[in-house]
């Protein structure tokens, strides 16, 4: 499986540990977002990268790291066929999976450390959707777009 890795400055050093976990357990990890600690590289930017390339590449994942995770979060999801879930829990990156059929994984570098960060992405990256059709249903409402005032 491929997974597009990215960070902002905040969760560099923290991308770059969990890349290398991540490759030791025989995965396909693309590294996206800064390589500079002192850059000024917005949150944006990262999102954005990975989201594009999930959305891109069938059956691939995303895992993002800032500093709280939301801004990350929120980012990715404005991208249509994107559902990304900020977990810090092995139980929400399971119930982010075979519930909501998140494709990207957002975690906190302030909040998380590494261990924490390894086994929630493991759980992430090893847990299936389950596709029942209520699921399936909402999970296509998401892509639903309406203009607002």
């Amino acid at each position: 499986m491929e997974v597009f890795i990215g960070a902002d400055y905040r969760g560099l050093e923290k991308k770059v540990e969990l890349a290398k976990f991540l490759i030791e357990k025989d995965y396909e990890v693309i590294e996206l977002g800064s390589n500079d600690e002192d850059s000024n590289l917005d949150f944006n930017d990262a999102a954005i990268e990975v989201s594009m390339n999930v959305r891109e590449n069938l059956g691939s994942r995303g895992i993002l790291i800032c500093d709280s995770a939301h801004g990350m979060t929120m980012q990715a999801n404005r991208f249509k066929g994107i559902r990304a879930a900020n977990c810090d829990s092995i139980e929400s990156a399971k119930l982010a999976r075979e519930h909501d059929d998140a494709n990207i994984l957002c975690m906190s570098a302030h909040f998380m450390g590494l261990q924490e960060m390894e086994t929630v992405a493991t759980t992430f990256l090893e847990t299936d959707f389950e596709p029942i059709e209520r699921r399936v249903r909402r999970i296509n409402r998401l892509d639903e777009r309406e203009d607002y005032d």
